[in-house]
């Protein structure tokens, strides 16, 4: 427990941070499951993701490499199904 009322207002604030960032996190895997499981991803649905990074690493949920790997990942994966059609 909190010693401080600026200690236990630090907690408050990392708990609804956590569960924030967690539901995010959640949509995240969730949509890159989805993504990358498609036989042949839709352009519309890729770039829904590639925002949805994007966002989640402007707002420090994810680290900007990580988003930038995820990023390049998912590109290529669009180039390979692009060349084998």
């Amino acid at each position: 427990m909190a010693n401080t009322k600026s200690a236990a207002k630090r907690a408050r604030q990392t708990a609804r941070r956590s569960l924030r960032n967690r539901s995010v996190l959640t949509r995240l895997r969730s949509m890159q499951k989805r993504t990358r499981s498609a036989a042949a991803p839709e352009t519309k649905e890729v770039r829904s993701l590639i925002s949805a990074i994007d966002k989640a690493a402007k707002r420090g949920i994810l680290h900007r490499n990580t988003a930038r790997r995820r990023k390049s990942r998912l590109n290529r994966m669009m180039l390979d199904a692009g060349k084998k059609k």
